[in-house]
């Protein structure tokens, strides 16, 4: 729940911001990525850990801080495919014949990047699965009343040398979950890739 809610948040917003960012260019465009840019200087394990440090555990905290500080990754490739597809004929065609700005960026400039962002979106879930369960198991995660896996490892690392299936149970389901879910985003990257599927 935590990966695909933060992976939608982040993604939308990353979305929208990309789009307008890479379809007007000029000042808005320098602003928003030099935004994005000093989002990028914090490492995102230092921030998220001053995030919830701040703010304490939970749900909505955890969903919170992985789902805003990830809008960077999708705003700045959005940006490179929308300064592309603006100069296409069709955008061209349709700005001619004066078809209002969230028109073409929503039907026209939307519609071929969602293939990329669908992509980046299945390979950070993955990630986002991953940030959840090191802050769970710092204790800084969404709190004591919700088993996670990264507070199972961390309740469980007293007694590995009596009961090693304490770790090695939460470990492998986030072996497990992490691989599959690497597997369907490589499987989405080619499908959605027309020269791999001739």
């Amino acid at each position: 729940m935590v990966g695909f809610t933060a992976v939608v948040i982040g993604g939308t917003l990353g979305t929208l911001v990309g789009l307008v960012s890479g379809y007007t260019g000029g000042w808005t465009d320098r602003l928003i990525m030099r935004i994005g840019d000093m989002q990028l200087a914090f490492p995102f394990i230092l921030l998220a850990l001053a995030v919830m440090a701040v703010l304490g555990p939970g749900l909505k905290n955890i969903i919170g801080v992985l789902g805003v500080s990830s809008w960077v990754t999708y705003a700045r490739v959005v940006r490179a495919e929308a300064m592309s597809v603006k100069e296409r004929e069709f955008v061209l065609a349709a700005r001619a014949m004066g078809a209002p700005f969230t028109r073409i960026i929503f039907r026209h400039v939307l519609t071929n990047v969602v293939g990329t962002v669908i992509v980046i979106a299945t390979f950070s879930v993955a990630s986002t699965i991953l940030t959840e369960a090191g802050l769970s198991f710092l204790g800084l995660g969404v709190g004591a009343a919700t088993p996670t896996w990264g507070a199972m490892l961390s309740d469980a690392r007293d007694y590995m040398t009596d009961g090693w299936w304490l770790t090695a149970f939460p470990g492998m389901a986030i072996l497990v979950t992490v691989l599959g879910v690497n597997l369907v985003g490589d499987w989405v990257r080619d499908y959605l890739d027309p020269q791999l599927r001739y």
